[in-house]
This record gives structure tokens, C-alpha cells and sequence, in this order.
């Protein structure tokens, strides 16, 4: 099972690599639109990358609600929890 501190790490690698960020530019309070200038295309290509990465997609209407690397780490964890 994946901590949240996993999943922020493998996802600000993420960033880094297909956005070209400086990681000390991600924290769990970043915001992906004004802070990172993730687009809307870019977030379409994150989404691809986690659903790579996981094996599952994040609903589109989910990452809508979506403003910071936090967020993102809290919906990840929430799929990728076993289900009961």
C-alpha cells in the first residue's frame, strides 16, 4: 500500500520530468495552475502519467475539484485504496 508521502514523491518526480519543473517548486501546497502554470492539456497529460503509473484513472469530473499537489495526492490515495 502507497503512503501519501509515496505518492507526493513519485508525483512532484512527475512534474518534474514532464513539466520541467525545479522540484523545489512542488510542495504539497503548490498550486498546480498558478504556481506550477500546469494547463489544462498539461493536466490531461498528468492524468495519463498516474493512470500509467497506477493502473487507474482519475475521473475527469474529480480533478476538476483539484488546485493543489495536495489535492492531487489525496485523490491518488483515495484510488489506489484497496476497496472493502
Amino acid at each position: 500500500m502507497q503512503t501519501r508521502d509515496d505518492i507526493f514523491n513519485t508525483l512532484r518526480d512527475a512534474l518534474v520530468e514532464l513539466f520541467e519543473l525545479d522540484p523545489s517548486r512542488v510542495s504539497l501546497d503548490s498550486n498546480l495552475y498558478q504556481d506550477l502554470e500546469i494547463d489544462s492539456i498539461d493536466a490531461v497529460d498528468l492524468i495519463d502519467h498516474i493512470k500509467r503509473q497506477t493502473g487507474k484513472k482519475i475521473a475527469a469530473e474529480e480533478f476538476k475539484t483539484v488546485r493543489t499537489v495536495g489535492d492531487v495526492v489525496e485523490a491518488v490515495y483515495r484510488l489506489v485504496q484497496p476497496t472493502a
